[in-house]
């Protein structure tokens, strides 16, 4: 969250909802690599003042990026401009209850992952918090590096991945192994997920990888 004391009671509410909250004075606290965030609720007017805070809400690719809502002052409304590329927005006086439920829509806009922090694609469904994957009901075994490329995949469904975007985001940029190890853990990743009724990984001549949505 960024701004001053006017989010304070927003903060307390979201942590009793089970939200982690971050409680920031700039736009610094965004940065990806020192506090990754899935949303971000600032002060509307922090988005003028702020460098930081623009470049999170323009330059992210669309859908990627952490999900934004803006706190808006009610008595001037005029500040909202939809150009700015928000998810969403709630005025000062909302109760934290609606904030938090503002924030899951968009959560489950840009990622499919709903209140229970299950993502769901077709008939594969992820239980995130608990590690566990299942296909049309079925319980599937997964290895930790089989589920954290399921996990990749499905959250970026419909996107065409290389290999080398799998291996840095699931192997980490300090992996020695090549394409390879890419190929030979989609195969067995597929053996486990996939039959004739579901289809879910694409391969992509040439390039890598597609999640498909649909499966």
């Amino acid at each position: 969250m960024i701004g001053g004391e006017a989010l304070e009671r927003f903060r307390r509410g979201l942590e009793d909802d089970g939200y982690r909250v971050v409680l920031a004075e700039t736009g610094d606290a965004l940065d990806p690599e020192r506090q990754p965030a899935d949303a971000v609720v600032l002060e509307l007017a922090a988005v003028a003042e702020d460098a930081a805070v623009k470049r999170v809400i323009q330059d992210a690719p669309a859908g990627q990026g952490p999900a934004v809502i803006a706190v808006i002052d009610p008595e001037r409304p005029a500040t909202f401009d939809p150009a700015l590329g928000l998810d969403d927005f709630v005025v000062t006086t909302a109760s934290p209850a609606e904030l938090a439920v503002r924030i899951r829509q968009a959560l489950w806009r840009r990622t499919g992952v709903d209140a229970r922090n299950v993502l769901r694609c077709g008939d594969l469904e992820m239980d995130l918090a608990n590690y566990t994957v299942q296909v049309a009901g079925q319980p599937v075994d997964l290895t930790y590096k089989e589920y954290e490329l399921l996990r990749f995949l499905a959250a970026n469904a419909d996107r065409v991945l290389n290999r080398e975007t799998l291996l840095n985001k699931v192997w980490g940029y300090d992996f020695y192994g090549g394409a390879r190890t890419v190929d030979v853990h989609i195969r067995r990743l597929r053996s486990k997920i996939e039959d004739r009724h579901h289809t879910f990984i694409e391969t992509v001549r040439n390039v890598g990888y597609r999640f498909r949505a649909s499966g």
